[in-house]
C-alpha cells in the first residue's frame, strides 16, 4: 500500500466514514471526528493509486470512465460526496492541488479563449451529440439547465416550466408582438414558451447544429415556426435591435476574455426601453477556474464566473442591473432529478453509446450535483435595461405573473376536460 495516499487520507477525512480497497486487496477505513457522508472506492492498480494522488481532479473521473476505480459501499456520487465534502472543510489539506490550482489559474485566459470557430468547436462537443441521449434524461421540454423549485417537491416538468415562466416574468412580457432574442436557444423550449404563451415573436440564435434542426422542428410542428426563427449565428454577429433578450444557460461557454464583448453585444441589441435577464452558473466563493476533467471531457472553453467577475463588465457596457437573484440548492435538486432518469435509462443509452461513456456522464451528473450540494456554486438571473424606468418598482409584479400564468393554465386544462 502506497504510504503517502493512505497518510494523506487520514489527515483528510475528518468528516464521514471513506473505504479504500487497495489493488492487493487490503482494504483501510478512514473516520473522520464530524459526521458526514460514507463511501468509498476499489483501486485496480498502483499506477491508478498514483495518479489520484499526484492529480486527483484529472485521474480520479478518468479512473471511473475506464473501470480502474470502482464504488464500494455506495456508488459514485457516495464515493465523491466524502471527498467534496471534506475538501471543502479543508480546502489547502492536498500540496500538490495547491501547486495545480496555481497553474490552472495562469491558464485562465488560455483555457477561455473562445472566438467564434473554437465556440462552434466547443459547443458541438457536448451539444451535438445524439439527439435522444437528451431526451433520456431530461424533461419533455429538453430545457439543458437549472429548473425553479417554489417549493421544492416540484417533479423535473413542473420546475423547468416553473423556470421558465419565472425568467418570463422578469422580461416583462406587458403587450403582444415584442421582439425577443434568445441567445444560445438550446433545442428551442423557452424560445417556443414565449411565443406560445406571451405571443412574442423570437429569434433563437445557437452554435450546435444538432439543437438548430430539432429547434426548427418543434417550431414546424407546434405551427409557430410564423413567430419563431432559429438561427446558426453566434451573438457576436446578430444584426438589429430587440425589444428583449433572454439567456439561459449560455454564459458559461462565452469566456472571460470575451465578456466585455457579450456584454457591449447584448447592450447593442437592446432597444432603448427593453429588458435582458441573463441565467447562468456562478460562485459564491469568488473567481477560480474549471475542473480539469470537466473541461476537457464535458465543456472545453466553459467556466462559472463568481459576480465579481461579471458586474464592472456590465457597469463598462453601460448596462443598467435592475435586479439579481441567486439560486442556490435549485440545481442540486436539477441534477438529482436527471441522475435519476439517466440511471433509469442507461441501458439504453448504452445503446447508443457505451459504457466508458455512461460512467463519463454519470461522473458528470454526480460530480455537478455536489458542486451546488455541498460546495460553493450557484445559480444567477441578472435583470439588464438601459433605462432605470424600464421595469416596475417593486418585484411585486414577478409573482403577479407567474400567478397568472398558472391561473391561465389551469383554465386552459379545465377548458380542455
Amino acid at each position: 500500500m502506497p504510504f503517502s495516499l493512505d497518510a494523506f487520507l487520514q489527515r483528510f477525512i475528518i468528516a464521514g466514514r471513506y473505504t479504500v480497497v487497495w489493488p492487493d486487496g487490503a482494504t483501510s477505513h478512514y473516520g473522520g471526528v464530524r459526521p458526514g457522508p460514507e463511501g468509498g472506492v476499489r483501486l485496480a492498480d498502483w499506477k491508478t493509486v498514483r495518479r489520484v494522488l499526484h492529480d486527483p481532479g484529472l485521474a480520479f473521473g478518468e479512473a471511473y470512465m475506464d473501470g480502474r476505480l470502482k464504488p464500494v459501499d455506495g456508488t459514485v456520487y457516495d464515493a465523491m460526496d466524502v471527498l467534496l465534502t471534506n475538501l471543502q472543510l479543508q480546502p489547502n489539506a492536498h500540496g500538490l492541488l495547491r501547486l495545480r490550482a496555481a497553474l490552472r489559474w495562469l491558464r485562465r485566459g488560455f483555457d477561455q479563449h473562445n472566438p467564434v470557430r473554437r465556440a462552434q468547436r466547443n459547443v458541438a462537443h457536448h451539444y451535438d451529440l445524439n439527439g435522444r441521449l437528451y431526451s433520456l434524461f431530461l424533461d419533455r421540454d429538453r430545457q439543458y439547465s437549472c429548473g425553479y423549485f417554489p417549493t421544492g417537491n416540484e417533479t423535473l416538468e413542473e420546475a423547468q416550466a416553473a423556470k421558465k415562466h419565472h425568467i418570463a416574468a422578469k422580461l416583462c412580457l406587458d403587450r403582444p408582438g415584442l421582439e425577443v432574442l434568445d441567445i444560445g436557444c438550446g433545442w428551442g423550449g423557452m424560445a417556443l414558451t414565449l411565443a406560445r404563451d406571451f405571443d412574442a415573436r423570437v429569434t433563437g440564435i445557437t452554435l450546435s447544429t444538432e439543437q438548430l434542426h430539432e429547434a426548427r422542428a418543434r417550431a414546424a410542428a407546434e405551427g409557430l415556426a410564423d413567430r419563431v426563427r432559429f438561427e446558426l449565428r453566434d451573438y457576436r454577429d446578430v444584426p438589429g435591435t430587440f425589444d428583449r433578450i433572454v439567456s439561459v444557460g449560455m454564459f458559461e461557454h462565452v469566456g472571460l476574455p470575451y465578456y466585455r464583448a457579450y456584454f457591449d453585444s447584448v447592450a447593442r441589441l437592446l432597444r432603448p426601453d427593453g429588458v435582458a435577464l441573463i441565467h447562468a452558473i456562478g460562485r459564491l466563493a469568488g473567481p477560480a477556474f474549471t475542473n480539469r476533467w470537466l473541461a476537457k471531457y464535458i465543456f472545453p472553453g466553459g467556466y462559472s464566473p463568481a459576480l465579481s467577475e461579471v458586474i464592472p463588465v456590465v457597469e463598462r457596457s453601460g448596462l443598467l442591473m435592475a435586479d439579481i437573484e441567486i439560486l442556490r440548492v435549485h440545481y442540486a435538486q436539477t441534477l438529482r432529478l436527471w441522475r435519476r432518469r439517466f440511471a433509469a435509462n442507461r441501458d439504453a443509452i448504452a445503446s447508443l453509446y457505451d459504457e466508458r461513456f455512461c460512467r463519463m456522464f454519470e461522473f458528470y451528473l454526480a460530480a455537478a450535483e455536489l458542486s451546488f450540494r455541498v460546495q460553493n456554486h450557484m445559480v444567477w438571473q441578472l435583470q439588464l435595461a438601459h433605462r432605470q424606468d424600464a421595469v416596475p418598482l417593486t418585484r411585486t409584479y414577478i409573482a403577479g405573473s407567474e400567478s397568472a400564468v398558472r391561473t391561465d393554465a389551469l383554465t386552459g386544462a379545465q377548458g380542455r376536460q
